[in-house]
C-alpha cells in the first residue's frame, strides 16, 4: 500500500515517535512524506521514504496530486489545530481530495493507530484493486 505521512511542525516529534512505534508495519509499504516530515521520520526509523517538496514549498500540492490520481492508499496527517502557523499546510484541501477518492485519511494519533493496524490485518487491500 502507497501511505501519505504528513505533520504539522508541532506534531513533528509525535510523527516521527508513531513511525518508530509501527516501524514494522510500515517497513512493508510504500511511504510518501511532505520533504521535512519524511527526511525527519527517515532520520529516526530508517525507513525509505519518497519525499515531496517541504509542505509550504508545493510538497502538499504534490502529495494531492498523487492522492488525486489515487495513487495514495491511505494518509496520515498529524495536524494541530490550535497552532497552525500560516506557512503551514491547509488540512482542508486534502480531506477534500481524500473525500472524492475514498481515501482512508487520520489526522490525530488515535485515528493514525487505528488505520495502520487495519492496513496490517488487510482491511484495506480492495484498494490495491482500484489502482
Amino acid at each position: 500500500m502507497n501511505i501519505g505521512l504528513i505533520a504539522h511542525d508541532a506534531k513533528k516529534t509525535l510523527m516521527q515517535n508513531f513511525c518508530i512505534a509501527y516501524r514494522g508495519i510500515l517497513s512493508k509499504h510504500e511511504l510518501y512524506a511532505t520533504g521535512t516530515t519524511g527526511r525527519l521520520i527517515e532520520e529516526v526509523t530508517n525507513l525509505s521514504i519518497h519525499k515531496f517538496l517541504a509542505g509550504h514549498l508545493g510538497g502538499m500540492q504534490q502529495l494531492g496530486a498523487q492522492i488525486g490520481h489515487n495513487d495514495i492508499d491511505a494518509l496520515i496527517f498529524l495536524r494541530d489545530p490550535s497552532t497552525v502557523k500560516p506557512h503551514e499546510p491547509d488540512v482542508n484541501d486534502v480531506i477534500r481530495l481524500c473525500d472524492m477518492h475514498n481515501i482512508p485519511m487520520a489526522t490525530n494519533l488515535a485515528t493514525a493507530e487505528l488505520l495502520v493496524l487495519a492496513i496490517d490485518r488487510g482491511d484495506l487491500d480492495w484498494r490495491e484493486m482500484y489502482r
